[in-house]
């Protein structure tokens, strides 16, 4: 699969000439997936210090379409390149080449979180690990979860019943494996070592403690991370299975440690409520999420409710909607699809008119202020 040079228009599959792109650009940024090929055979080399060694490759991970489709839409998902696509592509393909995590930064409502679902549905990288960080997060429940008093518990039960039992043939006479108690969190899991990277979207990293920022720093520069109860026990047990976060997923630890092997593609987003520790900021490559335009707007809604809805109320509901955005310092995508499927739930006997500006009742401000303009849900006019 060959990419055009810096200098070199492509087309998108409209039909459209598009602005050259770099070679090294691996994300398109269209929403079109890669065909009849892997990301591994075009992903460029990773830099020497940013090489890991995990083994034995695991499958690939597995497919979350419903999921995805939640997010994106099901519909047509080519888009061209506008400012707002073509900012967040080279940043994206930046991140891919350096094998480094990628801090998005924006107000809330601006499409952070689906970049994640963007990345993994056009280089088909399978299911996205969600971690959604809130004040009580810590680094090892990311990891991984050892749900010690369960085992202790199981072993109680299981003397229990080997003393009343001793003479029955076949009575359990040790307890389960100390893997059975383990369960790999979502940054854990998007550090096994797989073939190609496991997209892993960590949500809302500013409300986490102070600490968990300085805490990724390590397990983002070696790749790995050790699993102490495991370690123990290598001697005994040098391989154990233990679960994952993915559905009935399972995965064989070699020695207490988890080495990756394809870098996980990070994306951590932040609503700027807090500043990052600037050694965090050094490992890290920041995309300051700019404000979608009028045309990757209608890419949105049209992925979700198709061309003809978008043709018919999308144009005067986007150009309203951009205008009370900028009026009330900035509205939620979600906002704009909430309008669009109510003014798609009635009939042909409104008048566009008042389709459009009950819509508009659920444009309220961000910060909790009551919506500017348009009847509320209680207004009679």
């Amino acid at each position: 699969m060959t990419f055009p040079a810096d200098a070199a228009a492509s087309h998108s599959p409209n039909g459209h000439t598009e602005e050259p792109r770099p070679r090294w650009w691996i994300y398109r940024g269209t929403g079109e997936p890669l065909r009849d090929t892997t990301l591994g055979a075009v992903l460029p080399a990773a830099p020497p210090w940013r090489t890991f060694t995990g083994a034995p490759a695991l499958p690939p991970p597995p497919e979350d379409e419903e999921e995805t489709v939640r997010r994106l839409g099901g519909g047509p998902p080519a888009r061209t390149l506008t400012k707002f696509a073509r900012g967040e592509a080279e940043m994206v393909n930046a991140a891919l080449l350096l094998r480094r995590p990628l801090l998005v930064i924006g107000r809330p409502g601006t499409g952070k979180s689906s970049l994640a679902y963007r990345v993994s549905r056009e280089l088909r990288l399978g299911r996205v690990l969600r971690w959604h960080i809130s004040s009580r997060t810590t680094l090892q429940r990311g990891l991984y979860e050892y749900d010690a008093i369960g085992r202790v518990q199981d072993s109680a039960a299981l003397r229990a019943v080997a003393g009343d039992d001793q003479e029955k043939e076949g009575a359990p006479t040790r307890p389960a494996d100390v893997g059975d108690y383990i369960q790999l969190g979502p940054l854990g899991t998007a550090l096994l070592p797989y073939e190609e990277p496991r997209v892993l979207l960590i949500d809302e990293l500013d409300k986490s403690d102070l600490d968990l920022a300085n805490d990724l720093l390590s397990v983002f520069e070696e790749g790995s991370y050790p699993i102490p109860e495991l370690l123990r026990a290598r001697r005994r047990q040098p391989k154990v299975k233990v679960l994952t976060d993915d559905p009935a997923g399972e995965a064989e630890i070699t020695g207490g440690r988890v080495v990756c092997q394809a870098f996980p593609f990070v994306v951590m987003t932040s609503n700027s409520e807090r500043e990052f520790p600037p050694a965090f900021l050094r490992r890290c490559l920041v995309l300051r999420m700019p404000e979608p335009e009028e045309q990757d707007l209608a890419h949105m809604l049209a992925a979700h409710f198709g061309g003809d809805a978008v043709e018919q109320l999308g144009g005067p509901l986007i150009a309203r909607f951009l205008e009370r955005s900028r009026e009330q310092g900035g509205l939620s995508i979600d906002q704009l699809l909430n309008s669009l499927y109510i003014a798609t739930s009635y009939g042909g006997e409104e008048r566009p008119g008042d389709l459009l500006a009950l819509a508009e009742s659920v444009w309220h401000r961000l910060d909790g202020s009551a919506p500017g303009g348009g009847p509320g849900w209680g207004d009679s006019g």
